[in-house]
């Protein structure tokens, strides 16, 4: 189903399927405009700097975010935001995963799980035959990891821009 937000005249996609507690939730295409948006990408921003030494942090703040080969999501129940990823272009054929966050309250709910799905989903969409992502090695990424390799991404060495980071560890999905 599809919709408009009021006041924002951003197209709405509406999904409930697979929330089983989340009754009214719906992804969109964020423009990155909203406080709580805000307030969650600082939240991720702060957690990986807390987490990674500085020449390991690879998470994109809300300039990079607004470039135009990056598109955001957010996952919203009613009005709270609960989730946010991005894709962004790296060629005609390949995409990377930016900026995957769970808000904390909203953890353990299917909200990573299915922003991941749109994702995918929205990557073949576009053609994509690939797509690929960065995220650490440090404890605080295991359930990050474990989401990736459930959902088939396998370990790659660095792509793109990346270099060998001992911080980092890469994962690729075949389309």
């Amino acid at each position: 189903m599809v919709r408009r937000r009021p006041g924002s005249g951003v197209l709405v996609a509406i999904s409930r399927a697979g929330f089983g507690i989340l009754e009214h939730v719906y992804i969109e295409v964020d423009d990155l405009s909203r406080e709580a948006v805000h307030g969650l990408l600082a939240e991720h921003l702060a957690d990986m700097r807390a987490t990674s030494p500085p020449e390991s942090v690879h998470a994109l703040d809300l300039p990079g975010l607004r470039d135009p080969s990056v598109t955001v999501w957010t996952l919203w129940d009613e009005e709270t935001v609960l989730g946010t990823v991005a894709l962004r272009e790296l060629s005609p054929a390949e995409g990377e995963i930016k900026s995957m966050r769970t808000a904390e309250e909203a953890r353990g709910r299917g909200v990573a799980t299915r922003l991941l799905a749109h994702l995918v989903d929205e990557a073949r969409a576009r053609g994509y035959v690939r797509l690929s992502l960065e995220t650490g090695v440090e404890d605080f990424f295991a359930p990050a990891r474990r989401l990736y390799t459930e959902h088939g991404f396998t370990e790659c060495p660095p792509f793109g821009d990346y270099g060998n980071d001992p911080n980092s560890i890469f994962f690729t999905l075949s389309l």
